[in-house]
């Protein structure tokens, strides 16, 4: 079963300047949410409450993008 995109690619460049400017912007995106990922990671064997999510980092940044919750400071 094939995966619907929950962003576009007009809906991205919507937020950014043109798609060049979108791609770095996801991308410094999805490293924040990595490390936010690692971080919890280290504490899951202290902790059995933490809950991680599992989707890409990559995707979950795009989508962020697409809906303007990500705020470009320029």
């Amino acid at each position: 079963m094939k995966q619907v995109r929950e962003w576009t690619l007009e809906n991205v460049t919507r937020n950014a300047q043109n798609v060049y400017e979108a791609v770095i912007i996801a991308a410094k995106k999805a490293r924040q949410l990595n490390e936010e990922r690692l971080a919890k990671l280290e504490l899951m064997p202290e902790d059995d409450s933490i809950v991680i999510d599992t989707r890409k980092v990559t995707e979950v940044a795009l989508k962020e993008l697409s809906e303007g919750k990500i705020q470009v400071k320029r």
